[in-house]
């Protein structure tokens, strides 16, 4: 993870004293991308603060579909699983059960959004380098390691 998109994440949330967490998303860059429940995709309102998280290709472009498949993914942002947290908002968000939306979606910033955090999404101009969050990641890296 380049260091800036650390550092940015850190000062999003000390600019934001009324925010819970910082996180990082980045626009999605294929519709291959868009589609892949892999990739989880962050809704944001005007002023940064998070809606939503899916792994569903979300926002769905309801008017822009050939043969049911999206045509365009314009607007889509990945989120980058990194979360910059007050440590009141850790301590709370670590003692609470999984919620229904968590649970369903696998994903742990939902518990946050479903007990009222409130999420900053600072969006970045470019994704960083690929996660790991797969199998296929895993290979991938390795590939890439063994080849250098």
């Amino acid at each position: 993870m380049p260091a800036h998109v650390l550092s940015d994440a850190a000062a999003a949330l000390g600019e934001r004293p009324h925010v819970d967490i910082a996180t990082v998303a980045a626009p999605i860059s294929s519709l291959e991308e868009f589609l892949d429940p892999s990739c989880v995709k962050a809704l944001r309102a005007h002023d940064g603060s998070a809606l939503y998280f899916s792994r569903a290709p979300v926002p769905w472009p309801r008017d822009r579909l050939v043969d049911g498949r999206p045509a365009t993914y314009e607007g889509a942002l990945r989120h980058i699983g990194l979360y910059a947290y007050r440590v009141k908002s850790l301590l709370r968000f670590a003692g609470w059960p999984a919620t229904p939306l968590e649970i369903t979606e696998r994903l742990e910033q939902l518990r946050a959004l479903e007990y009222g955090m409130r999420i900053h999404v600072l969006v970045l101009s470019e994704a960083p380098p690929a996660g790991v969050d797969t199998r296929e990641d895993l290979e991938r890296v390795r590939a890439g390691l063994r080849e250098r």
